[in-house]
């Protein structure tokens, strides 16, 4: 017997949908933080490139939801000079299929990847980065 897909009106969250969650979740952080996230880049591709998945000894790419390039706050100088902008990736399908997967809700999910992302970029330990999404959760 051959399996025949439903057809449906709903696609996929795609890219868009997925920055405007992570967006959002910037949005309701506390002030302190969201004022040193100004010139941090945001941006949602498929998955992450093969030398993000080198550097990570990552093998496959649907085990990466998200990452940091740059250095943290308390590392930084003001004798860097000509670095590129820190930037956070959040990989979408990654992130679809850990949706599907576990039944969080997506907003959550996105919610959770970028803050966990933007922990990196304060340097926080896993137990702040839990203390600041809840900071941050919808009320």
């Amino acid at each position: 017997m051959a399996y025949r897909m439903e057809q449906t009106d709903q696609l996929p969250p795609d890219a868009a949908m997925i920055e405007a969650i992570a967006r959002a979740t910037i949005a309701g952080l506390p002030p302190a933080f969201r004022a040193h996230l100004g010139d941090v880049v945001l941006s949602v591709e498929e998955f992450a490139n093969d030398a993000t998945l080198d550097a990570l000894g990552i093998e496959d790419p649907f085990d990466l939801s998200g990452v940091y390039h740059g250095r943290p706050i308390g590392e930084k100088s003001s004798m860097d000079t000509a670095t590129l902008p820190d930037r956070i990736h959040l990989y979408r399908r990654p992130i679809l299929d850990e949706w599907v997967e576990t039944g969080v809700g997506l907003a959550e999910l996105v919610a959770h990847v970028t803050i966990h992302e933007i922990g990196h970029h304060f340097g926080l330990s896993d137990a702040d980065m839990h203390a600041l999404e809840a900071s941050a959760a919808p009320q």
